[in-house]
């Protein structure tokens, strides 16, 4: 299944700064292994924000929230999810 997941991480930037670098420098480990993996699909960040997107797939909700809840920046990152289903109009094409 495959979900949108936009997460904030403005909160990180309030924490001092060698807290806030070592958060960062994790974040980005466990992003690259989550690309990886296959788990972000797609990633992207938003133009002027500390904030990204990406589509995200899990087998259900509570794996990824399972994998979310386990990222590094987690206490601090506001996240958004949005399950995805295929449009109506591409399974008509096929």
């Amino acid at each position: 299944m495959e979900f949108l997941v936009r997460v904030d991480v403005s909160h990180v930037f309030e924490l001092p700064a060698a807290e806030r670098d070592d958060v960062i420098r994790r974040e980005q480990e466990r992003g690259r292994d989550l690309l990886a993996r296959g788990v972000i699909k797609h990633f992207w960040t938003l133009v002027g924000k500390r904030a990204n997107v990406g589509v995200w797939v899990a087998a259900d909700a509570e794996e990824l929230h399972d994998v979310l809840s386990d990222l590094p920046i987690w206490p601090w990152a506001d996240i958004e999810v949005t399950p995805l289903i295929t449009h109506f109009l591409v399974t008509e094409a096929k």
